[in-house]
């Protein structure tokens, strides 16, 4: 019986021919047109942030304008992308991309994200004074961050809270060169983190020191979990340096969600989930709940502490990524084919192993089949950055430069 979330992988795990830059930017130009013809520059599509909205599209437009193979078509891609935030962050000054706390705090679903990628796209288009507007407005948004409990249903995920706005920072600080926020303040966010994390943990007594909530559900994973916070807190190398306690802590986390991983190199969704309570066939492998998103935290572990296991655990990561990563749900990076595919351009940096090219190459070539979007299921928003073709865009282009190249914001 045909498996309910994935494709079976037929596809030949060895070297194959390379695909050529001229061939991925006609299929980079096939999808834009699509998403220029589909997608109208109003209000109604402004909702979702980075995550289904327009500003997501103009994220897009930026990414693809740093590939050196498109170079020139760099000022038109960004002309693009200046025109898909425009909307979205007048909305945002405004206040009326939804009234609650987590519309302003949100860094892929509100208002933080779109001052975040607005603050980098008007930079390279020179115009400062705008560029530093939205700079500030970015920077406003840690002042609702900063009590331990400011959001009780928690606080500190990647979408709405705390790691997000810090994921955002550290992808500031590396496009605009420079602090952003004093360091001193960056660690009393990450210090809180830390805080909320044991806090939470005790009260629930979970065997992991760190634990995170959203909703009641402890999840795991990269979009709402406890893999995305660790990850964020591990690309903050100064604050790990200065607080020891802080880093033994973060690792004895790690290690403890490396028990978690499945035989098959999978990681469950929540902790509700573990001991198989979801059936095999069942299982989610996702960027936003699984091994395709827990990944990013194994290879930074890696990177961080030096201990081969990480890697080797990245590695299993890959193997059911490739058993089950063909996905039914589209071709975006939250929960379609192109997430599956940043796992083994990740895992080629690592491992510089060709293999591991190859196995993104043969995803980016099924997408690309002539056949693959009128048989795939429609995501709500097939247009977007993580649920649609926006992301696929992301995908192909960074496959002409894949050492350079990294999953959206997640550097």
């Amino acid at each position: 019986m045909e498996p309910k979330r994935y494709y079976i992988n037929n596809l030949p795990d060895e070297p194959s021919p390379a695909i050529t830059n001229d061939l991925q930017k006609k299929r980079i130009d096939g999808l834009i047109q699509s998403i220029t013809k589909g997608l109208k520059l109003n209000s109604e599509n402004s909702d979702g942030g980075l995550y289904v909205g327009l500003a997501g599209v103009s994220y897009m437009f930026y990414h693809i304008s740093k590939i050196p193979s498109l170079q020139s078509v760099k000022k038109e891609y960004l002309e693009q992308g200046l025109k898909f935030i425009q909307i979205p962050l007048q909305l945002s000054y405004q206040n009326k991309l939804g009234r609650h706390i987590t519309d302003k705090t949100g860094f892929l679903t509100g208002n933080a994200g779109i001052f975040a990628v607005a603050s980098v796209l008007l930079k390279q288009m020179d115009m400062n004074q705008d560029s530093e507007r939205a700079l500030k407005h970015f920077i406003a948004v840690k002042e609702y961050l900063k009590p331990l409990n400011w959001f009780e249903q928690g606080g500190d995920e990647l979408f709405v809270g705390r790691a997000g706005f810090l994921c955002a920072l550290n992808w500031l600080r590396k496009e605009l060169k420079h602090e952003i926020i004093p360091e001193h303040e960056v660690e009393e966010l990450l210090n809180t983190m830390i805080s909320s994390g044991k806090q939470y943990s005790q009260a629930a007594r979970s065997p992991i020191p760190l634990m995170y909530h959203y909703y009641g559900t402890e999840y795991l994973g990269a979009a709402h979990g406890l893999s995305g916070i660790l990850f964020v807190m591990l690309c903050f190398p100064q604050w790990l340096e200065r607080h020891p306690n802080h880093k033994q802590l973060i690792k004895i986390s790690v290690d403890s969600l490396l028990q978690l991983q499945t035989p098959s190199g999978n990681f469950p969704s929540a902790m509700d989930e573990v001991g198989g309570r979801r059936p095999v066939e069942e299982e989610l492998v996702h960027w936003c709940h699984g091994a395709p998103g827990v990944v990013y935290l194994l290879a930074k572990s890696y990177l961080v502490f030096k201990e081969q296991k990480y890697l080797e655990a990245a590695l299993r990561c890959g193997e059911i990524t490739w058993q089950k990563g063909l996905l039914k749900k589209g071709s975006g990076i939250c929960h379609g084919i192109s997430g599956s595919g940043y796992v083994f351009i990740l895992l080629y940096q690592l491992t510089k192993d060709p293999k591991q090219l190859k196995r993104a190459q043969g995803f980016n070539n099924f997408i690309h089949k002539p056949d693959y979007f009128a048989k795939a299921r429609k995501p709500d928003s097939p247009l977007s950055l993580y649920e649609g073709i926006a992301g696929t865009v992301c995908f192909t282009a960074d496959l002409t430069d894949p050492l350079n190249a990294s999953y959206p914001f997640f550097k």
